[in-house]
């Protein structure tokens, strides 16, 4: 039995002011940095056994992965296919947005000139579909909340609601057994 881990991008600019950064890059605030550090303070504390990190190449999870190998010495590659789902006209409006919240219930749409949720699943779940053929090997993916309710969607039976509510805090480490 293999696993691997998750963990989302310390805070962002765009975090603090409550806008959805989607496929936009947007850089960590400092006090993102200093989540990153304590992740990887947390992981050699915890003693997590990681062999690679993947990283989405976004600055914000680029630069959380990049902070985390200084501190713990995981190698760092860049995975294309982990940038954040690109959320179209949603971009750099509230996160909390009452059309937002419903928009993200309908998998197929693509928010103008976007990427819908199966899109994005479908790039995702190819991901998660190679890990979980290498057990022996430890990942963390270091990503996007977007993308961590997808990776949640991989493992477990989720309503469009669950699914649209799911989220996690800046820099909060999951581990995903398979």
């Amino acid at each position: 039995m293999g696993h691997f881990y998750f963990v989302r991008h310390g805070e962002t600019y765009w975090n603090v002011e409550n806008k959805i950064c989607g496929k936009t890059d947007i850089g960590l605030t400092e006090n993102g940095r200093k989540q990153a550090e304590e992740t990887g303070r947390l992981i050699l504390q915890e003693k997590l056994h990681i062999d690679m990190i993947l990283t989405s190449p976004l600055s914000r999870a680029s630069d959380t992965a990049r902070i985390i190998s200084d501190i713990t010495g995981i190698p760092v590659r860049t995975e294309s296919r982990l940038i954040e789902q690109n959320f179209g006209r949603f971009e750099s409006t509230p996160r909390d947005g009452k059309e937002f919240h419903e928009a993200k219930k309908n998998m197929a749409d693509r928010y103008g000139d976007g990427e819908s949720m199966l899109m994005t699943a479908h790039r995702i779940y190819s991901v998660l579909d190679e890990i979980t053929a290498d057990p022996e090997t430890v990942y963390l993916i270091a990503a996007h909340n977007g993308l961590a309710r997808i990776v949640e969607s991989y493992f477990r039976s989720m309503s469009n609601g669950e699914f649209s509510a799911f989220g996690l805090k800046n820099c909060e480490i999951r581990k995903y057994p398979f």
